[in-house]
C-alpha cells in the first residue's frame, strides 16, 4: 500500500520513522515510535524463525501480542474456487482453539461472510463487533467468542495476482482492541504469517507422509469419482444419478470419504482433498 493509497486514520496509526520532522516536537512520542519500530523489527524476525506449529503459536501468542492484542488466532487455507476452508486455531485463552476452528468451519456462513467482506473491502482489513448485524451468523462459533469476551474481530488475508484468496487470519480481540492502528500493522506483517503459517503446513505434511498413506492411496475408485462430484457442487441426489446409484449409497460413500480424511463436513473435504493432490482441479 502506498502512502497515497493510505486512510488519514491509518497514517495517524503509522509508526513515525526516526528522523521524522515529527519526532522533534515530542520526545515521548518519539521514544513510543521507536519502541513500536523496534516491536515491529523484532516480530518480522521472529517470523523468520517459524518453521514448526509450536513455533508458529509462540511467535504468535508471545510476542505479536505485542503489536496486535487478540485472545484467538484463526488461520484459514482458502483452496480452490469456489474456496474450500482449512483451518487453524491458535490462542492462549483458551486450553482448546482447535475446537474454536472447529467450530468456524462448522458455521459454513462464517468464512465465506468473512472473505466476503475483505473482498469488498477491496482487500484492506475488516474489523467487526460480533452481534445481529455483523452479518456472520449467530452459531456456536460466534456464542463461543462471546462467551470467550472476544467479540471484535479484525480480519486481513493475502490474495494472489488474479485477486483470490490465499488465506484469511481472523484475530479474536476483546472489545476496543482492534482499531486503525491494528488495521495498519495486520496489513504491515500478513506477508510474514503468510509465510511463516505456510512453512508449518509443509513441514507437517512432509513429516505426515513418512507415517501415513496419501489421501488417493486409501480412497478407492469410487470415492474418488464421488468426491470428484462433490467439489463440483453436487448434491447426493445428484450424484446418485449420475453414477446411477442410490443417494443413500451416495451418502455412505460421503461418510466414509470423511471418516479416511479425518474431516467432519464435505468442504473440509475438498479442502484437504487439495491439499494432498488427491483432486486436480
Amino acid at each position: 500500500m502506498t502512502s497515497a493509497e493510505m486512510t488519514s486514520a491509518e497514517a495517524a496509526h503509522a509508526p513515525v520513522l526516526p528522523g521524522n520532522p515529527e519526532t522533534k516536537s515530542d520526545s515521548h512520542s518519539a521514544a513510543t515510535d521507536f519502541l513500536q519500530i523496534e516491536s515491529i523489527v523484532l516480530n518480522l524476525d521472529a517470523s523468520l524463525r517459524v518453521h514448526a506449529r509450536a513455533h508458529f503459536f509462540s511467535w504468535t501468542q508471545g510476542l505479536l501480542q505485542s503489536l496486535i492484542r487478540h485472545e484467538l488466532l484463526i488461520c484459514t487455507m482458502c483452496l480452490g474456487k469456489p474456496p474450500a476452508f482449512r483451518a487453524d486455531g491458535f490462542s492462549m485463552t483458551t486450553p482448546e482453539p482447535n475446537l474454536f476452528s472447529d467450530m468456524f468451519l462448522r458455521d459454513t456462513g462464517v468464512a465465506p461472510a468473512l472473505l466476503k467482506l475483505w473482498e469488498e473491502r477491496r482487500y484492506q482489513p475488516v474489523i467487526i463487533d460480533v452481534g445481529p448485524t455483523a452479518g456472520i451468523g449467530s452459531g456456536a462459533f460466534t456464542r463461543e467468542l462471546e462467551r470467550l469476551g472476544a467479540t471484535q474481530i479484525l480480519v486481513h488475508g493475502v490474495h494472489d495476482t488474479d485477486g483470490r484468496a490465499v488465506s484469511l487470519f481472523t484475530f479474536a480481540c476483546r472489545p476496543g482492541s482492534a482499531g486503525p492502528r491494528q488495521s495498519y500493522l495486520v496489513q504491515l506483517l500478513a506477508p510474514s504469517l503468510q509465510a511463516a503459517w505456510v512453512r508449518t503446513q509443509l513441514r507437517a505434511r512432509t513429516e505426515g507422509a513418512a507415517d501415513k498413506p496419501g489421501g488417493g492411496s486409501v480412497l478407492t475408485v469410487r470415492e474418488l469419482d464421488i468426491l470428484k462430484w462433490i467439489y463440483l457442487g453436487k448434491s447426493n441426489f445428484e450424484i446418485g444419478a449420475i453414477l446411477k446409484i442410490s443417494p443413500l449409497t451416495v451418502k455412505n460413500h460421503v461418510q466414509k470419504i470423511l471418516r479416511k480424511l479425518n474431516v467432519v463436513n464435505r468442504t473440509q473435504a475438498i479442502g484437504k482433498a487439495l491439499e494432498l493432490r488427491i483432486l486436480n482441479p
